[in-house]
This record gives C-alpha cells, sequence and structure tokens, in this order.
C-alpha cells in the first residue's frame, strides 16, 4: 500500500503542472485582463488617481495616444503611453509571457503566491482570512448531508415500497429541486429580517463582542450564525445521496450471499451492518471528495452573498470578475491540490472499509 500511495503522491505534480498551465494560456488570451480594467477604472475617475501614475502632474493633453498607439490596449485612448506602461510594470505585464508562466510556477513550488492585484496584501493572507466561513460552510454542511441521507437512504432501502419510502422520496425531491439560495431567501425573510422574527443573524461568522463570551458561549453564537446558512445549503443536499444509498442497498440486499446468509439463520441486523453496508458504501464513499470539495469551493458562493459571509467561493468569483489573477491560479492551485489529497485518502478508506480492496495488486 505504501508503494501505491507513494506513486499517486508522484502523479500530483505532473496534474497539478497540467490543471496550471491550462488555464495559465486560457486566461491569458482572454479579453479584458488587469490592465485593461486598471485602465477602464482610471478613466471613470478624477485626474486625483491618475497623477500617482504621472509623477503628480494632471496634464495630460500633449501626450494622448488613440487605439493604435504601441500600449497594444483597447480603451487607452486619452491616456499618456508612460501611464499606460505603469500600470503594465505595476500588474507584471511588463514581461513576456513566457517568463510570467515560468515565474508563476517557480513561485507556486514554492507556495508564494504573491500578492493580489486589487485586493491589497498577500494572496496567502486573503486565502487564509477567508478560509473559516469555507471549511465552516463546506465541513459541516457535508457531514450534516452525509449523517442525515446515509441512515435515511438505508431505512429507505429497508421499507422499500412502504409509504415511508413513497413520502421520504417526495419530501427529498421537493427540496432538491427548489434552490438553495431560494430557501435563504426565505430562511431571511422569517426568521432574520424582522418582518415575522429576528432569532438570527443576518451577517458575519460570530459576533462583534465574540471575544469577550467564554468558551461555551463562543460555540453558541457560532452556531448561532451559522444555522441559517448551513440550513440554507443542506436542505436540498439529501435528495441525491439517500436515493444513491438506497439504491445501492437495495442493489446488494438482492444478491446471492444476502440469500445465502439469511438461509443459514443469521440476524438480520447482522447481515446489514456487517456483511450488506461494507458493500454498499463503497460506491458512497467514492463521491465524498468531489462532495465536499464542491461545496467547499464553489457551492457556498451565492450563500455567502445572501448572508454577508466572505468566503473562498466568493473570493474566487470577485477574483474572476476583476480578473485578478494571483488570487484566481492560488485557488484553482489549493483546490486542485486538496481534491488530489483528498482522492487518495478517499482510496484508503475503501481499503478500511473492505480490506478486501488491494489496490498494490493493480
Amino acid at each position: 500500500m505504501a508503494a501505491y500511495i507513494f506513486r499517486r503522491l508522484l502523479l500530483v505534480v505532473p496534474t497539478l503542472w497540467a490543471i496550471i498551465t491550462i488555464n495559465f494560456f486560457i486566461i491569458q488570451v482572454a479579453p479584458g485582463g488587469p490592465v485593461e480594467q486598471a485602465i477602464a477604472q482610471m478613466q471613470g475617475l478624477d485626474s486625483g488617481l491618475m497623477s500617482r501614475f504621472t509623477g503628480g502632474s494632471s496634464s495630460t493633453d500633449s501626450a494622448l495616444v488613440d487605439e493604435s498607439s504601441s500600449s497594444g490596449y483597447k480603451g487607452s485612448r486619452g491616456l499618456d503611453p508612460e501611464v499606460v506602461e505603469e500600470i503594465k510594470k505595476q500588474f507584471g505585464f511588463d514581461k513576456p509571457l513566457h517568463e510570467r508562466y515560468f515565474d508563476m510556477l517557480k513561485n507556486y513550488i514554492t507556495f508564494d503566491f504573491g500578492d493580489s492585484l486589487f485586493k491589497g496584501g498577500s494572496v496567502i493572507d486573503l486565502i487564509i482570512e477567508r478560509l473559516p466561513v469555507s471549511i465552516s460552510l463546506g465541513l459541516w454542511s457535508t457531514l450534516i448531508i452525509y449523517l442525515i441521507s446515509i441512515p435515511l437512504g438505508i431505512l429507505k432501502a429497508i421499507h422499500h415500497g412502504s409509504r415511508f419510502d413513497i413520502w421520504s422520496s417526495a419530501m427529498v425531491i421537493i427540496g432538491y429541486a427548489i434552490p438553495g439560495f431560494l430557501f435563504a431567501i426565505i430562511l431571511i425573510i422569517v426568521f432574520a429580517s424582522g418582518n415575522y422574527f429576528s432569532w438570527f443573524p443576518l451577517r458575519g461568522l460570530v459576533s462583534s463582542n465574540f471575544d469577550q463570551l467564554n468558551w461555551y458561549q463562543q460555540i453558541i453564537d457560532y452556531f448561532w450564525h451559522l444555522a441559517l446558512p448551513i440550513f440554507a445549503m443542506v436542505i436540498g443536499g439529501f435528495a441525491t445521496l439517500s436515493m444513491l444509498t438506497k439504491n445501492s442497498f437495495l442493489d446488494e440486499i438482492n444478491k446471492q450471499y444476502v440469500v445465502t446468509a439469511r438461509a443459514k439463520g443469521l440476524d438480520e441486523r447482522d447481515i446489514l451492518y456487517k456483511h450488506v453496508f461494507r458493500n454498499a458504501m463503497l460506491i458512497i464513499i467514492a463521491g465524498f471528495p468531489a462532495a465536499f470539495i464542491s461545496i467547499f469551493f464553489t457551492g457556498s458562493m451565492l450563500i455567502e452573498v445572501m448572508f454577508s459571509l466572505e468566503g473562498i467561493g466568493l473570493l474566487g468569483f470577485e477574483s474572476t470578475i476583476q480578473r485578478d489573477y494571483p488570487v484566481v491560479f492560488s485557488s484553482l492551485y489549493i483546490m486542485t491540490l486538496l481534491g488530489l489529497i483528498l482522492s487518495i485518502i478517499s482510496d484508503l478508506t475503501y481499503t478500511w472499509v473492505d480490506p478486501r480492496i488491494d489496490f498494490e495488486a493493480r
């Protein structure tokens, strides 16, 4: 098993390189880069901002350029060429494309993600600052979905075709059909807006006086702020996993080894949890890394916006809109790395659930 893990870890390197390389060159050719956005922003502001790039001079009428100027940037009409070059230098676009690419690879090997182009401060500080929100939303919502969906799917398989199975299926499908952000709006209106109740806060991960609370009050305050956003995220997340669990157990229950075990007089509970459970759970475990990464990085973006929670999902969206390349590539790099590591952990969990699986033999 150690040799298998070592090979999988070695594959992380070329996989990361391929993903970063492909996305780097795709984004570089996309229109509306950071230089163009900075130029557009400057043209919408007064000359006070422009004077930062022109050494304090607000007179540019003697050195105006048009779209055919050497700057190469559409929309730079009316700007001093020196201003455009200064902007390019500020964002690192005064270097050739290949040089920027190799600089990025060299820095990412040492986990040096540089500074954000628009938000100020280092990228790693921004990510660390946003991590508590994303970890809280992703971790708790994933755990709740799994802790409810797996027992629910098992019960549905045991009582297949019963009233419980039919009504529970109807409920989870209705929950799945309604978007999470719509549930969030309903929850905010009913429980947080003051129109009906004001039981829960509308913004932030903790209260402003969090540091003044004792430890159990801090725990209560933390989950008090998370109650509505997590409920909005998990309400539609039960359908797929619960139905997958049900179908997986039904498939195993109808196999010959279960019929043989029942014929030998084994207890039904022992058959279910000692034999069927181990085999049926393999497909559930296989989907855990993808589910966690999906909720952790992307699934919570709308929830973060609606509940004023500044997490990685919102950071990635804002950085993509602003073409903040260091933040975009760093988020992609970290997300890919976590996904690859979780995939290895998933394989290890396979062997823990079913020791008969031997990846080393493959």
